[in-house]
């Protein structure tokens, strides 16, 4: 590993609503196909990222227990799966247009959620998920060159080598075999970055969560984006039922047009009725 950060910066401001110009859409595409990711400095504001600190123990609080309830180990990893539901800051954050220009260039259409989750990488000596994490990459079908999922990283803390910031291996999301240890060691460049930035990557790309050395949590928010044909992990829209949202952005977000049906009657209707709306591939 490099032990000086590395990642080039994007300029990009996420003033919303907001399209990209030509060169913005170039250089964006241009880093994915490269590199295989994106880092976007101080994209989100400071008064967000409070809040979604201080919602963070609630969702972690909850998973820790149905984990427990279920017998399933890691209960005390500091993961929160699936933040959606209580209408608190995680609602929020999605409610916000930050990186929705940069979604639909790189999907070229429309796109949904397929996870909504948060880690906190914690300090070494600690029982955390992020400690027994080996390189991998977060799509187990090899898609290349076809845009099928983009991991969406928010930094809630700095992002720093000695806080175990997430590694990446520039390239790798253009090879089917995973490369040797030895190999992705040596090629991993640390996602540095202050809290609020945003790293996109392609969920092709090796990567991985590094030590942290320090004496303090390294937080974050990662989400999955996919093509809208794409199941999601957990079925959002049943989860959060009819009335969650109105809002016609978050409904195509969270895959509300992109339902599959029960039923006969519900496959036999008209078009603004439909499970599965037009248009989403």
């Amino acid at each position: 590993m490099q032990t000086e950060p590395a990642l080039t910066a994007l300029e990009y401001s996420s003033n919303s609503p907001r399209a990209l110009d030509g060169s913005e859409r170039q250089a964006f595409l241009l880093a994915m196909e490269h590199d295989g990711y994106a880092l976007l400095p101080g994209v989100v504001d400071s008064s967000m990222i409070t809040t979604l600190r201080t919602a963070l123990p609630g969702h972690q609080d909850q998973s820790r227990k149905i984990r427990l309830r279920n017998g399933v180990p890691g209960h005390a990893d500091g993961s929160a799966h699936h933040v959606l539901g209580l209408k608190d800051a995680f609602h929020d954050f999605l409610a916000q247009d930050y990186v929705d220009a940069l979604l639909q260039a790189y999907f070229e259409g429309p796109f949904i959620v397929n996870s909504y989750s948060a880690i906190d990488n914690q300090p070494l000596g600690t029982a955390t998920y992020e400690h027994a994490s080996r390189f991998h990459r977060d799509v187990r079908t090899f898609s290349y060159p076809f845009r099928l999922m983009i991991n969406l990283l928010v930094m809630l803390d700095d992002f720093t080598l000695d806080n175990g910031a997430t590694r990446l291996v520039p390239g790798s999301h253009r090879r089917l075999e995973r490369p040797m240890d030895d190999v992705l060691e040596q090629r991993s460049i640390a996602a540095v970055g202050p809290a609020g930035s945003i790293v996109l990557f392609d969920s092709n790309l090796w990567h991985s969560a590094a030590p942290n050395r320090s004496a303090a949590p390294r937080r974050a928010l990662t989400l999955t984006f996919t093509r809208p044909f794409m199941k999601q992990q957990l079925d959002y829209p049943r989860l959060l039922g009819e009335d969650f949202t109105q809002d016609p952005r978050l409904r195509q977000i969270l895959g509300y047009n992109a339902r599959v049906p029960e039923n006969l009657d519900e496959w036999f209707q008209p078009p603004e009725r439909r499970k599965y709306k037009a248009g989403q591939g």
